[in-house]
């Protein structure tokens, strides 16, 4: 039987998603909670591996079982054996034939960016945060250059293991929410670092350091070293992994911080 779930974490409270010898990772704690409810050893496949500091409100990740468990149990169940920052928020049989990673059409992720001159305290592992004012219209100009189909080997991580370096951005949208910014991105993948790398770009041009039309440059270079530093991961969370409704997974993500602070509600489940 293979089952997928849906997955929320805070990413300060682990050294990222993939299973680490130490067991300090989400896939250590997730595996160690999915096996005391089964009662055998549980190996997860997740849908996208997030770095330390990467918080996620919506992982799916699928394994399979032999153990005969109902929804709740896989739920309610590994959520008593998990610790608070790591939670299951829904389970589903699905077929054989669904893979978490290989089956996603599209991931979203959204960067959470305090714009004020005071760093955070109470947000200080949930957000982003640059002191000086940040010009939202250069930014957008720079986002558009970005749509598409593209070879982003300018933001790709020098440790990305993926075959091919061109991915398709859908969305990359920017508002400002009072003392906030909020970054929406949306593609069919991302490579390693490849948001934290964008966000870099991003910051510096809506800085002042360079026009929005530097950005066209960096990506048109296919060269790493032209484009910004990584930008810090506090602020990045996974938000949305998009199937064919065929697999029967819920289609809402959970309310995402954009929503939050236009004060409206997600439409996402959670059992």
């Amino acid at each position: 039987m293979r089952l997928a779930l849906g997955v929320e974490y805070d990413g300060s409270r682990f050294c990222g998603w993939q299973t680490q010898p130490d067991g300090c990772a989400v896939q250590d704690v997730l595996e160690g909670a999915l096996s005391g409810i089964a009662g055998a050893p549980v190996a997860t496949i997740c849908a996208g591996r997030t770095d330390a500091g990467v918080h996620a409100l919506a992982q799916v990740v699928h394994f399979d079982t032999g153990a005969q468990r109902p929804d709740t149990a896989w739920v309610r169940g590994t959520n008593a054996l998990l610790p608070p920052p790591l939670a299951v928020i829904w389970s589903r049989e699905v077929a054989e034939g669904f893979h978490a990673r290989y089956s996603a059409l599209s991931r979203r992720y959204c960067y959470l960016l305090l714009n004020h001159p005071v760093r955070p305290a109470a947000d200080h592992a949930r957000a982003g945060w640059f002191h000086a004012p940040l010009d939202l219209e250069k930014m957008q100009g720079a986002a558009r250059l970005l749509i598409g189909e593209h070879d982003f080997s300018a933001f790709r991580s020098s440790e990305c293991q993926a075959r091919s370096p061109v991915r398709t951005l859908t969305q990359l949208d920017i508002a400002r929410r009072g003392d906030y910014v909020v970054f929406d991105f949306r593609a069919n993948a991302f490579l390693h670092h490849m948001v934290r790398n964008i966000m870099g770009c991003l910051v510096y041009v809506g800085k002042g350091r360079y026009p929005p039309e530097w950005v066209g440059e960096v990506l048109a270079s296919r060269d790493r070293s032209r484009a910004a530093p990584t930008f810090e991961a506090a602020g990045l969370y996974l938000v949305q992994v998009e199937y064919e409704a065929r697999w029967g997974l819920p289609s809402a993500p959970r309310s995402t911080f954009m929503e939050i602070r236009n004060g409206k509600q997600g439409t996402g489940n959670r059992e």
